[in-house]
């Protein structure tokens, strides 16, 4: 997008929505119970899942509850892409217990899943009812959001994913399931694995190339100029965090370049990288962000092809030494170190190393034209026949 472009949009109408407070900072966990108590309610229903349990995390978060007073029930038994099952036990359990408000804790999917049960508890909308965008109206229960990963932004995000079915995702997408609080606490990440944070981090850096890049007609100087700020931290800092993970600056740059990228395609939503994504989580339960790694570097080589100018532009944030190359020489460059930056953090490269079978490719590409509302943000067209060639090349 050039600057005449950029201009221009500046003066089109566009809404920006983020969650109404953030609260960072190291060690900010311990004060999880006063700032509930204040904020919040003083009976909540607390949603993660059985690996945060095994991490300590859920401990000092249960004991600055109770310390300050706060009546906590647990919901432990969130699975990665939540099914509608998990999503409407955990709601039966926060009506049970008479639950005041929510608190999230955990990697996107706790949070995904408190997002929906501060809705869903109070009986006035059904899980089916609320499916696309704006079909959420509220109220909801008061509700808090801690992530655990720097990953997945869902903490500023209007959008809860959910898995239908067997394979299929689908995504509630409403301002209202915006959390009243975002807490950031950059500790929670240092013992993060160096698989998941190479995974989480890209992923985090999708969700700003996408905001960037997005043909969304909401894509706005706000969500640009965060989506710079998040790549420009994160490019400088993924490596670090992968491979010397109790290193708390870079931990604490991956965190709020996540949440920068987060309230970037909050705003200017994301296209076909999650659109091809997601398929290969649904059938194959590969986790999020690798999914989006594996597609990232194909999806963009095919958009840079007819659009490479908003990948020219960011370029150099993340590959300081792609700062001398211009136009379609730096966005193609950008796609090649992309794919080395992920190789580098140690992610599979491959759908074969997935062990996905060749045969399945077609019915990837014919489900991944059901993301339609994803697709419609891609800088360039995307058919059936041009995402069968994309997973052919990342195959």
């Amino acid at each position: 997008m050039n600057n005449s472009h950029f201009t221009t949009a500046m003066m089109n109408p566009y809404t920006f929505n983020t969650s109404k407070s953030i609260r960072f900072g190291s060690g900010l966990l311990s004060s999880l119970g006063d700032i509930v108590n204040a904020d919040i309610a003083s009976k909540v229903l607390l949603v993660t899942d059985p690996g945060m349990m095994s991490t300590g995390i859920v401990d000092k978060a249960l004991k600055s509850l109770k310390e300050a007073g706060v009546e906590v029930t647990l919901f432990k038994d969130v699975k990665a892409d939540p099914p509608e099952a998990i999503i409407l036990e955990a709601t039966e359990i926060a009506v049970s217990m008479g639950a005041k408000g929510i608190i999230g804790l955990g990697g996107g999917s706790s949070l995904d899943v408190a997002k929906l049960v501060s809705i869903l508890a109070l009986g006035q909308e059904k899980l089916s009812d609320i499916y696309g965008v704006g079909n959420a109206k509220g109220p909801r229960l008061p509700l808090i959001l801690v992530p655990t990963t720097a990953g997945t932004g869902s903490e500023v995000t209007p959008i809860s994913i959910v898995t239908t079915g067997t394979n299929e995702k689908m995504g509630v997408v409403s301002p209202v399931i915006l959390p009243d609080i975002a807490l950031l606490d950059p500790d929670l990440t240092l013992g993060l694995p160096p698989h998941i944070t190479a995974a989480t981090g890209i992923d985090a850096m999708v969700h700003a190339i996408e905001a960037y890049a997005s043909a969304s007609p909401n894509n706005n100087p706000i969500s640009r100029m965060l989506a710079k700020q998040a790549l420009q931290l994160m490019g400088a800092s993924i490596l670090t965090a992968v491979h010397e993970g109790k290193n708390i600056a870079a931990r604490a740059d991956m965190l709020l370049g996540s949440m920068f990228a987060g309230q970037a395609f909050a705003n200017s939503p994301v296209a076909a990288v999650h659109a091809l994504a997601y398929p290969l989580g649904g059938h194959f339960h590969i986790p999020h962000g690798l999914s989006n790694a594996l597609v990232l570097p194909h999806v963009l080589r095919f958009n840079t092809k007819t659009s490479p100018a908003p990948y020219a532009e960011i370029a150099a944030l993340v590959f300081p030494e792609l700062a001398s190359l211009q136009g379609q020489e730096c966005a193609e460059a950008f796609c090649e170190k992309l794919a080395e930056l992920s190789k580098a953090c140690g992610l599979q490269q491959s759908l074969q190393e997935m062990n996905i079978p060749r045969d399945m490719l077609p019915k990837l590409a014919s489900d991944a034209m059901n993301q339609s509302r994803l697709l419609v943000n891609n800088p360039r067209e995307l058919t059936e026949t041009d995402a069968l060639a994309i997973y052919q090349a990342a195959y």
